[in-house]
């Protein structure tokens, strides 16, 4: 028979029970953290991109501003700078939110854990106090040798040692809690230093943006002492503009239509062999029967091949199939697979230089100068260093390369039915016809009197002008 256990031990057993409970609790509040995990490390990714790019921006800054005179392209990157120190102070103050987050559920945790630690201690207290008193009443050797035979001695046995190794368990995991919060606190002050480094940090930013606000506005009022230079600039800007766009639709236009010639001179060789063909077929039949006819007259059984020929049907003429939407622009099979291809490529493309801000974006919008005055723009300009090589976005085959006047060099690659257009180019390094693969080096980005190094990209589907930026993976 074995032994009834006093109601002190199953409090006990009780106790660990409880504890074993607090400790899923806190896995399941461990598995909710990877959340927050995540958005740090979103977070810390675009503060990281965030800077690289303004750390370009400084770069490319100072070699215009090396330049005793001030230009457009000066307060353009002015600008971007600007843009990139608000959007960092933006992400600062989200990372303090963040942090305010983090710091809360640190709290909460150290208090739960705090609690759950008063509990077990109290818990340890009652269940020595219980087992000194057991001690007074009966001592364990006592209770051993009490036994009426040996299966309940060594049930008394094990109940004795199961008691002991749970006091040691309660009190390894009153430490292993024990750790736990002392950790949480540590990582409570070390938040706490982050936060304070953030702030530090955001105030320092925050004081760089008035900097840069600051300069622009002397730019642009230098820039304002020069208006007949601008309108000047203006105005050859506009016809260089024009010119590549007269380029630009001259060559997709010849394109255009050589390739609906192409098209015009396949299917006429089609119609051409049809006809031999038909005509072959027709003479071979007439050629049997007149073997027929022949056999017939001179009472001899025709061969069964001129039989054949002549009771063979006629076919009928081919139906003219329906044109395929896809090939209503003439491209053949390996330019279609072309062009699908790239168009999955949207808001994946690679920029056509490695380093680099859009100083100009696509589209109609007013002069950052002179008041009144709109210009517009058929895709992006590019900003970047001195002498950068420019690649290509995609794979394709060079069509034009030309110079226009204040737009440099120019290279034309077709992709099917697109176009990628890469002008203020300062030498060439591809000729037309040549196929070309993605992120191959075209030229060098060209630098203009006022020492902005400057690229102009365009992205064209057959006439149509698309937005560059929805195309580019972002930066």
């Amino acid at each position: 028979m074995f032994p009834k256990f006093p109601s002190h031990s199953r409090t006990l057993y009780w106790s660990v029970f409880n504890l074993i409970l607090f400790s899923m609790g806190w896995f399941v509040a461990i598995a909710q953290a990877p959340q927050t995990q995540r958005n740090r490390q979103v977070l810390e990714r675009e503060k990281k991109q965030n800077l690289e790019k303004m750390n370009q921006i400084r770069t490319i800054l100072k070699q215009t501003a090396s330049e005793k005179q001030v230009g457009l392209g000066q307060l353009k990157a002015i600008e971007q700078q600007i843009q990139t120190q608000s959007r960092q102070i933006g992400l600062l103050n989200k990372d303090l939110k963040l942090t305010e987050s983090e710091i809360a559920e640190l709290r909460q945790a150290s208090q739960a854990l705090t609690n759950d630690l008063n509990k077990l201690k109290a818990e340890y207290g009652s269940m020595v106090y219980a087992a000194d008193k057991r001690r007074q009443q009966v001592n364990p050797l006592g209770f051993l040798f009490a036994a009426n035979n040996f299966n309940q001695l060594v049930a008394r046995y094990r109940y004795l040692r199961q008691y002991s190794d749970a006091r040691q368990s309660q009190v390894r995991q009153m430490n292993n809690v024990q750790t736990m919060l002392q950790g949480k606190q540590k990582a409570t002050q070390h938040k706490r230093a982050e936060q304070k480094n953030t702030l530090g940090a955001k105030v320092k930013e925050a004081q760089k943006l008035e900097t840069l606000k600051v300069e622009k506005n002397v730019v642009v009022k230098e820039l304002s002492k020069k208006e007949a230079e601008l309108q000047a600039e203006l105005a050859e800007s506009r016809r260089a503009i024009n010119r590549l766009e007269t380029m630009i639709t001259r060559l997709i236009a010849r394109e255009a239509r050589e390739r609906a010639e192409r098209e015009a001179r396949e299917r006429a060789e089609r119609e051409r062999l049809a006809r031999v063909e038909a005509a072959r077929k027709a003479a071979e039949r007439k050629r049997a029967e007149e073997a027929i006819a022949a056999a017939e007259k001179a009472g001899e059984k025709p061969a069964p091949a001129d039989v054949a020929k002549v009771e063979r049907p006629v076919e009928p003429e081919p139906v003219a199939k329906k044109p395929d939407e896809r090939r209503n622009n003439n491209l053949n099979d390996e330019e279609t697979a072309l062009a699908s291809s790239f168009t999955a490529s949207r808001a994946h493309l690679p920029w056509p230089v490695t380093k680099g801000f859009i100083s100009d974006h696509f589209g109609r919008k007013p002069h950052p100068v002179l008041k009144g005055i709109y210009v517009e723009n058929q895709g992006v300009d590019i900003q970047t260093n001195a002498g950068e090589d420019v690649r290509a976005v995609y794979d394709g085959i060079v069509q034009d390369v030309t110079n226009i006047p204040g737009m440099n060099n120019v290279v034309a690659i077709q992709h099917g039915d697109y176009f990628t257009i890469y002008a203020k180019l300062k030498s060439v390094s591809v000729r037309a016809g040549q196929r070309i693969k993605a992120r191959e080096n075209i030229g060098t980005v060209a630098t203009d009197k006022n020492g902005i190094s400057e690229m102009q990209f365009q992205i064209w589907k057959e006439f149509t002008k698309l937005n560059p930026e929805s195309w580019l993976v972002p930066r």
